[in-house]
Parts: structure tokens; C-alpha cells; sequence
């Protein structure tokens, strides 16, 4: 489920528990995540660095190191950050936990740092889905969905007969918006994420902006997507929380959708 709020998060904990703490050994084992780096490559460019400074934009995480080389790291869909001590004990990572997990569960720790301390920070990910490299690219990301402005968010948004929700989808075009969040977008601004670019209105565009500023704001305050209204009525059967309406469910953007029939049009 991470998206723009949990990459935040995640950001914000490197930030306030892991800066400025010498790294003495590196776990960069899994072949997978760390792709295409061989196990030991990024063990040896950061053994002896301290992470300086946490940066993101979208769903993208990269910390400068003091001399050495970037990291980069993507939490994918189920990826957590978390700050441990010495003994284990988690001691920042924030507040929410999926698949039932909860702190001091380290069983799919798929990449870590050791400080000279003994703290620890890991990648958790149960699904394996998350990316650990040195140096990431960047230069293909849009405008973070967080911080753009309306004359941004007007060329993101751009023109053409594809859906609204894939163009909101489109990391190159906005960086941070996944499936969650672009559901509750649409829900909030009254568009069917079928609509084609094309036919919405200026007023609609205005609205849609709006939408995003307001439900990327609200997901920051509230400790994450997971908070946000349309999240728990995303289910067979699920009514709309504006006006009770069954909710439809459909394939649009290549991701599965629900929007309210009534009011989203």
C-alpha cells in the first residue's frame, strides 16, 4: 500500500532517528531488492558513511551519505521503514503495521543498516516488492504530488482520450499518487476515474487539483493512506460515505477501481 504518505513517513523517520550515525555493516543479501547490485556492492560503498540528509519525491526515498554515494530505496507495497536498537526493540517507524505485524517483527527484513551503536535501520517487506540501489535515477519522476503547483498539475495532467485515473497514476507525469489515493482524488473531486482527460471541464481540472491537495494533506495529518474515507469501503459491496450508493468496481488505468455511480460522473 505505500504511496506518497507512507514514503513521507518513512522519510521523516530516516530523518529524525538515523542521520548523522556511522554505518559498520551492511545486509544487502537479498539479490532481489537489491537489484542489480551484487550481494557485498552496497555493503562496501557505505561501510564507514554516515546518511546525511533524507530526501523524496513521489513515492521515491534517496539519503545523501556524507561522502559516498546515494542510497535509494522504495518501499514498493508493503515496504516499512524501522529504526531499532540494539537489542531489537523498535524505537521509531511510526504507528501503522500491516498484515497484522507488529513492532519488534523483523521476520521479512529484507535489507539493513548496522550503526556503530548497534542500532539498526530495515526495509520490512512481506512482499518483496520494495528496491534497495545506490545512486537511483530520478530524472524520470513528474513533480511531487505533494508540492505542485496548478500551472504543474495543469501539464501533468495534459490532454488526450485516456482515463483520468491513469493519467493521476502516471509517475512520470505526477510522482506519488497510486491506487488508493487517486480513488479517494477522484471521489472527493465528483469524477468517475473513467473519464477521458479530454472531456473534463476547466472547473473539473480546478476541482481535481483541489481534490489532490486536500486528500494528500488530510493522508499526511492522519498517519497515512489507510485514514483516509473511501479506503474501507474499497470492497465487494461497499456503499459510497457521502451518500450510501453501492459503490461500482471496474478495471480503469490497469488497477482495480470503486467510485460512487451517483455523484461521480
Amino acid at each position: 500500500m505505500p504511496e506518497l504518505p507512507e514514503a513521507e513517513s518513512a522519510r521523516a523517520v530516516i530523518e529524525r532517528s538515523a542521520l548523522g550515525r556511522r554505518i559498520v555493516a551492511v545486509d544487502d543479501g537479498d539479490g532481489y531488492v537489491c537489484r542489480p547490485h551484487a550481494p557485498g556492492e552496497i555493503a562496501a560503498a557505505l561501510v564507514g558513511e554516515d546518511l546525511a540528509a533524507a530526501h523524496r519525491r513521489g513515492k521515491t526515498l534517496w539519503c545523501d551519505t556524507a561522502t559516498g554515494p546515494v542510497l535509494g530505496i522504495h518501499l514498493g507495497m508493503s515496504g516499512k521503514i524501522v529504526i531499532s536498537d540494539v537489542d531489537g526493540t523498535e524505537v521509531d517507524g511510526g504507528d501503522y503495521w500491516e498484515f497484522g505485524r507488529a513492532p519488534g517483527d523483523y521476520r521479512w527484513s529484507r535489507f539493513s543498516l548496522t550503526f556503530d551503536d548497534g542500532g539498526m535501520l530495515r526495509l520490512v517487506d512481506p512482499r518483496r516488492l520494495g528496491r534497495i540501489r545506490l545512486d537511483p535515477p530520478l530524472d524520470g519522476l513528474g513533480p511531487d504530488a505533494a508540492t505542485i503547483t496548478p500551472k504543474q498539475f495543469a501539464t501533468a495532467l495534459g490532454s488526450g482520450r485516456g482515463p483520468v485515473k491513469a493519467r493521476l497514476l502516471d509517475q512520470h507525469a505526477l510522482a506519488g499518487v497510486g491506487n488508493l489515493l487517486a480513488d479517494d482524488i477522484l471521489w472527493r473531486a465528483r469524477l468517475a476515474p473513467d473519464r477521458p482527460v479530454d472531456e473534463l471541464t476547466a472547473p473539473e481540472r480546478t476541482r481535481l487539483q483541489r481534490a489532490l491537495r486536500a486528500t494528500i494533506g488530510e493522508a499526511l495529518r492522519d498517519g497515512g493512506v489507510h485514514t483516509l474515507p473511501l479506503v474501507a469501503h474499497r470492497h465487494f459491496g461497499g456503499h459510497c460515505p457521502r451518500d450510501g450508493t453501492e459503490l461500482r468496481r471496474a478495471t480503469v488505468g490497469g488497477r482495480t477501481s470503486y467510485w460512487c455511480p451517483k455523484h461521480q460522473l
